[in-house]
């Protein structure tokens, strides 16, 4: 994109400005606020952030195209950083099964949970899986998202596993960025039930330097169910993505987490997830650590559980928190980061300005990404969104609601919310 573009007149502009660290304590509430603030946008870079006043008075603005956000809020685009995105059709008659009480047992055996998901990958095509997850994408960017990670994990065979990356992989840039995680260690697949170390085995021998040498996938995830994977199994699969270059990431929602947050810590995961049920002793262990505690609350929201992270805790004990969806068919379908940020505060006593830094710059941290996304600040990607809003705790306030009213990737207007046509009779 050429040209320069003004954005200026924000009520509040939210540039979460700052150090190059993740933010702990007391610094996840400190937003960079301005008031009355303008970003200019070259080329899709940021050049300049500051007062409306002193940023419209350099030469390049006097001749930029302008967008006015008098009145409201502009801050980061969201950065979501645990999902599913790629993951086939929706779940719906296990959904009915469970709000009819059915447990997990009575919806596998019914033809449904995980296994379903893992027939429909296997019976899609890349193709299909792309295009089912751009209208994903385009929901997505409509709630303000502008960074995704995506996960694989669902296809478990060698031919799954590779089309549920390929098809994440091109949707990269497109226009989003787009994250690749490879979920190598989620579910034992049926062709290999009983002989988890076979699985163990050929996951480290075959799957993860084919997906290394094509470049596949950014990270390693595992996600450490007690009935599927032993802990010296999980620490085989990191152990040996580690040793082919992929940086990690680590599911701690089951299971004996003291061992696995430690082994989180030890291997240096870049983060470890989900988080419910922790101790008082492990939320220390994350704080004086360098792994990031990205909290999904969403999942424990739709699971109809009371089992929130302890996020005041965590942040109390200095721990660097994230906020992501968790979107997946099963326990989180949801794509909405407004909603997760609502979530944070009224279920899990963030602050308005906790979340909205842990959904952005500590998001972005958590890929690995914070030098080009999270923030507002000259040098990084004007990836930005505009509210319809004059003061930022209202994102967190109303919930259910979407309150963007535009979306601009790389300096790139993606969405740009559509006026009411009203017909009286």
């Amino acid at each position: 994109m050429s040209g320069a573009i003004l954005v200026r007149g924000a009520r509040q502009l939210l540039t979460l400005r700052g150090p190059s660290e993740p933010r702990r304590g007391f610094a996840l509430n400190e937003l960079g606020l301005i008031e009355d603030g303008a970003v200019l946008i070259r080329d899709g870079t940021i050049v300049s952030v500051g007062p409306s006043r002193r940023v419209e008075n350099l030469s390049e603005a006097r001749q930029a195209e302008e967008i006015d956000a008098t009145g409201r809020v502009v801050m980061p685009g969201f950065v979501d950083s645990h999902t599913h995105l790629v993951c086939g059709p929706s779940r719906l008659t296990e959904y009915e099964m469970r709000l009819a009480g059915a447990d997990e047992e009575e919806i596998s055996r019914a033809g449904g949970g995980p296994l379903a998901t893992i027939r429909a990958i296997r019976g899609t095509s890349t193709r299909r899986l792309e295009l089912e997850a751009r209208r994903k994408i385009r929901s997505l960017v409509r709630h303000g998202t502008t960074t995704v990670e995506v996960k694989s994990g669902y296809g478990l065979d060698e031919t799954g596993e590779l089309r549920i990356l390929r098809a994440a992989g091109a949707l990269d840039g497109d226009p989003l960025d787009v994250i690749s995680t490879y979920l190598g260690l989620h579910l034992l697949p049926p062709e290999f039930a009983g002989r988890s170390q076979d699985y163990v085995e050929w996951v480290c021998s075959q799957m993860l330097p084919t997906i290394r040498k094509r470049g596949l996938a950014r990270f390693a995830d595992v996600a450490c169910d007690p009935q599927a994977f032993s802990l010296e199994q999980v620490r085989r699969y990191l152990s040996r993505a580690a040793e082919l270059g992929f940086a990690l990431k680590l599911h701690a929602a089951e299971g004996p987490q003291d061992d696995l947050i430690r082994l989180a810590i030890e291997l240096g995961a870049i983060s470890a997830d989900h988080l419910a049920g922790m101790t008082e002793q492990q939320v220390g262990m994350l704080a004086a650590s360098g792994t990031i505690a990205t909290l999904l609350p969403g999942a424990v929201f739709h699971q109809g559980s009371r089992r929130y992270p302890p996020a005041r805790a965590l942040i109390e004990a200095g721990a660097a928190v994230a906020l992501a969806t968790g979107f997946n068919p099963g326990v989180c379908p949801t794509y909405s980061m407004p909603m997760i940020l609502a979530l944070a505060c009224a279920r899990m006593r963030m602050t308005p300005a906790e979340a909205i830094a842990a959904a952005t710059i500590n998001g972005a941290h958590a890929l690995g990404l914070a030098g080009m996304v999270g923030s507002i600040e000259p040098g990084k990607q004007a990836d930005l969104i505009i509210l319809e809003v004059g003061d930022y705790r209202e994102i967190t306030y109303h919930f259910g609601v979407n309150l963007v009213w535009m979306v601009l990737k790389r300096g790139l207007v993606l969405y740009r919310q559509g006026e009411l046509e009203w017909i009286e009779d």
